[in-house]
């Protein structure tokens, strides 16, 4: 057979990833204050694009019809003039009420001295000092600022800042002293010095080396480092097992003291570095807002679902600058440049608007598969995937993955990640199945209230929970049991009798 070329006409389809869809799978994964980054750089390289007024501006009651379609953009001065509204007449377009006033000049209303904190004459009260925004000092910062009045020895000093730095957030020392002396270059005298230094610093315990080492340092700041308490911070693991008797007797001390000294080792704190450097943690901030809605009688039915529109800037793309800069476009080259500077606005509006849409009708699906959550709360909680949804609303699994990923819904029970909605199932009496997240909110109700004198095993758990419907084995109790981070009931008890002990 002789080998040849031809030409074959063949027919195929191919999804092709264009630029723009890309960007817009890469939309709807991102939460509202990443949309919001977003827009703002798109704002900053396409000048079609601005920032539309989330309300519309008043219209005066009476004013003739004509009179209200006459916008700044188009008219002029002087026909503003004629029609006595020459407050619009705003060249900068600079809004009266987001002007920074300067309170020392009182430009925006008289102060009263001699009352209050109304700097700004409209009978709010301003912020005081110390609830303006401020950086939080670190634990490194705190630690740097101290160590320089501990020696004039500029060796130990260098030392010293050197192994602050090694400190981590909870304050203790990360490298072995052995591996300080080899990276420094120095002697385990000198080093151990340093570290003293360090020991003595704000916060008490900061700079151990592990957990005893920063409980002694405190007991000793405390003056209660005596033989008993040496020994009991020396055998902590057997704190945490519970051990009281055998504790009793290596302390040498009656129940009264060993009452005490558990208390005072209670009082201490066993990450003294966790008071700085954090900051205050960032509240989230929901994408989609959820309450109960109401019929035309006024009863409760249903739910409303809006996005929140607080944390998404408002785009649009400004016609008449495109139709002034059209007319000014002279090359072929600027015309193309314009051209696709509109179709870019356009199509960003399209997928914002697209966006909004496919979170408003997953977040639909999921209140509406998940009522009875709403309603009376975690225990009713069903299980519910992905491909569940996608199902009902005709989209891709895919889609409702990117869609429920960094969202967090707000509802009269708190705010909660949409992937908290979906949870795997376990066996019920009904047939129906039941949540692991019900199954979970079970458990830890069983064992808050079980008796300290009678915890529950979890041969007992799974008994207590059937009676509630839920078919499950030991093991898949126990596996939730140490999810929610309780212990067994050996465990337990240790704790309840540690906890007895006053």
């Amino acid at each position: 057979m002789a080998l040849g070329p031809r030409l074959d006409l063949r027919q195929s389809q191919s999804l092709v990833m264009t630029p723009q869809l890309q960007q817009a799978i890469k939309l709807l994964a991102l939460s509202n204050l990443e949309v919001e980054t977003f827009i703002g750089e798109a704002l900053d390289a396409n000048p079609l694009l601005e920032i539309g007024e989330v309300a519309p501006p008043e219209v005066v009651e009476g004013a003739p019809e004509e009179l209200r379609r006459t916008h700044l953009e188009t008219s002029p001065v002087d026909q503003l003039v004629a029609e006595g509204r020459v407050a619009e007449d705003r060249p900068l377009d600079i809004d009266a009420s987001a002007l920074d006033r300067d309170r020392d000049t009182g430009d925006g209303g008289l102060v009263d001295l001699s009352s209050s904190r109304d700097f700004t004459g409209s009978g709010g009260e301003g912020p005081d000092i110390d609830e303006r925004g401020r950086f939080e000092e670190t634990l490194a910062e705190h630690l740097h600022a101290q160590i320089g009045t501990t020696t004039s020895d500029a060796q130990l000093l260098f030392v010293a800042r050197w192994l602050i730095d090694q400190i981590d957030e909870a304050g203790y020392l990360t490298i072995p002293l052995g591996e300080a002396c080899t990276a420094l270059g120095l002697s385990m005298v000198v080093v151990e010095r340093a570290l003293g230094l360090v020991q003595s610093l704000d916060p008490t315990g900061v700079g151990a080396r592990n957990l005893a080492e920063c409980i002694a340092l405190q007991a000793k700041e405390a003056d209660r480092y005596d033989p008993c308490m040496a020994r009991l911070i020396d055998n902590l693991e057997l704190v945490a097992r519970g051990e009281v008797a055998r504790l009793k007797r290596l302390c040498n001390v009656d129940d009264e003291d060993f009452a005490d000294m558990l208390a005072e080792l209670r009082s201490y704190d066993p990450r003294p570095g966790m008071r700085f450097g954090g900051g205050m943690g960032e509240a989230v901030v929901p994408d989609i807002l959820i309450r109960a809605g109401k019929d035309a009688k006024g009863n409760l039915g249903g739910w409303d679902i809006a996005i929140n529109q607080a944390t998404l800037p408002r785009l649009i793309v400004n016609r008449s600058y495109y139709v002034e800069m059209r007319g000014a476009c002279v090359s072929k080259e600027a015309k193309a440049w314009l051209g696709e500077k509109l179709a870019d606005a356009n199509w960003l509006l399209k997928a914002l608007d697209q966006r909004q849409k496919t979170i408003l009708k997953v977040a639909a699906e999921i209140v509406k598969q998940q009522d009875g959550f709403f309603r009376h709360g975690v225990a009713h909680l069903r299980p519910l995937t992905l491909k569940t949804v996608a199902d009902v609303i005709a989209m891709h699994e895919s889609t409702v993955s990117r869609v429920t990923s960094n969202k967090y819904l707000h509802c009269d029970r708190g705010t909660f990640e949409l992937k908290y909605f979906f949870t795997s199932g376990v066996g019920s009496s009904d047939g129906e199945g039941a949540s692991a997240e019900a199954v979970k909110a079970s458990i830890r109700q069983l064992i808050d209230a079980e008796d300290p004198k009678a915890v529950l095993s979890d041969d007992a758990l799974v008994d207590l929970l059937k009676a509630k419907g839920f078919d499950l084995a030991r093991r898949t109790v126990a596996k939730y049991r140490e999810a929610i981070g309780l212990g067994s009931s050996v465990q337990r008890r240790r704790q309840k009798t540690l906890a007895g002990v006053r």
